[in-house]
């Protein structure tokens, strides 16, 4: 009986997968006429398609006259508005023309989907008149995204505490970072939030209850070394990041010398992510095969979804000594039976200076056999060569960093496995 329903179940799914694929087909033909059309035009300079109306309860205008001047556009299939049924996180490859640099590749992010995207203006409207629809501009005034307007000085945290996970435990030394480094702005570089014009103040107090993974990218840049996806600008509800190369997941079978340089490299992220001179803690919450991605040309691996990322500050930590504050946190082994499981506490992450997190997300997730992803099992470093699966050493090292047997032995355990893997890489290259 068993078997019965299993097939039975089999022949359903392959049935709605030919109607889907049927269904699509058959649009295609009937739209022949608009689907040239769209295919000829570019939407990328197109006012409305990058809902520029919507502003200041937008990402930014930094990068419109890009835009609207055509130096990008939608690769190949993405100019198809039938295939955004599948794009469900809004997400676009296109190309940027400069005259003088010619034409790269670049990613542009919605930064929600379409129901996320739709339930801003709802939620603004409800605030602000008490229904669902209404006209943005005149209701943003009456919102909290326009209580910091006028002659307020700083951003403080008891204003924008929990909006997001960026900010779910803010020092004030962190938000003044957010506000200099504001790329959406002409007066970057202040600290001052009374010297944005309040368009500007909107647009990043918007940005940061909605979906911060932009103020991340900009307060923690790529060109200082930050594992991030460099950010280029945004107009309307559409931003522009730099491509950084084919997504982790692509390399789960490559030849085992790259996968263990690309473990090694993921160990390194977590090292400088939990301990750097700024003494920031970047906390990655959602931690997944599709969250990062690989340089083609330099083989280094960086993280291109960052909109999860908790920051604790370190030196605000050191001085409010919150309840066992120096006591070494040990972040528990969470054996789940769906993908990209984790287990944590933000108020934790934000209460200790010293926190294994980062370490155990990326052995849980990716690296050991407890990491499971899209059918398959084994981790990034599954099937090691004879000799090293027989020496054990690299299996009982992963483990410890996944599942801890010994009390702080995740912490030891990374260590040693980020010098493991250094000396494995170091050894085949």
């Amino acid at each position: 009986m068993l078997r019965l329903g299993s097939l039975k179940l089999g022949r359903l799914y392959r049935y709605v997968k030919l109607a889907v694929l049927g269904s699509l087909a058959a649009a295609l033909v009937l739209n022949t006429h608009s689907l040239l059309a769209s295919l000829q035009r570019n939407e990328l300079s197109e006012r409305r398609f990058l809902q520029l109306n919507k502003c200041p309860a937008c990402w930014g205008t930094s990068w419109c006259r890009k835009f609207l001047n055509g130096q990008l556009r939608l690769e190949s299939w993405g100019r198809l508005r039938l295939l955004d049924f599948f794009n469900v996180k809004n997400v676009y490859f296109a190309r940027y023309g400069e005259p003088r640099e010619g034409s790269r590749r670049v990613v542009l992010k919605r930064l929600g989907s379409a129901q996320e995207l739709a339930d801003i203006d709802t939620k603004i409207c409800r605030r602000a008149t008490g229904r669902g629809r209404c006209d943005l501009l005149q209701a943003l005034p009456a919102t909290e995204f326009a209580s910091l307007n006028g002659d307020v000085r700083l951003l403080t945290p008891g204003a924008v505490e929990g909006w997001s996970d960026l900010v779910h435990c803010p020092s004030q030394r962190l938000l003044d970072r957010l506000v200099r480094r504001y790329a959406e702005t002409k007066d970057s570089g202040s600290f001052l939030l009374r010297n944005l014009k309040d368009s500007e103040r909107m647009q990043l107090l918007i940005t940061l209850a909605f979906n911060p993974e932009p103020l991340v990218l900009q307060s923690f840049p790529s060109d200082e070394g930050w594992p991030f996806a460099k950010y280029l600008g945004a107009c309307g509800r559409m931003v522009a990041v730099n491509y950084v190369g084919e997504e982790l997941w692509s390399y789960f079978n490559a030849p085992w010398e790259k996968r263990v340089d690309l473990a090694w490299q993921l160990m390194e992220i977590a090292e400088q992510l939990t301990n750097n001179d700024f003494e920031f803690a970047l906390y990655l919450l959602d931690v997944s095969f599709d969250n990062f991605a690989v340089g083609p040309r330099d083989g280094k691996v960086i993280i291109v979804d960052a909109e999860n990322v908790l920051v604790a500050d370190k030196r605000l930590i050191r001085q409010n000594k919150p309840e066992n504050w120096d006591v070494w946190y040990e972040s528990k082994f969470d054996d789940c039976d769906k993908e990209a499981c984790l287990s944590f506490s933000k108020e934790i992450l934000c209460a200790r200076v010293t926190v294994d997190h980062n370490y155990y997300a990326i052995c849980q997730n990716l690296l050991s056999r407890h990491a499971t992803w899209r059918g398959t099992s084994g981790g990034l470093l599954h099937d090691p060569p004879a000799e090293i699966a027989k020496d054990g050493r690299l299996e009982a090292l992963l483990d410890e960093c996944a599942n801890p047997k010994k009390r702080y032995g995740r912490f030891q355990a990374a260590k040693e496995l980020r010098e493991y893997l250094a000396q494995l890489s170091n050894n085949v290259r």
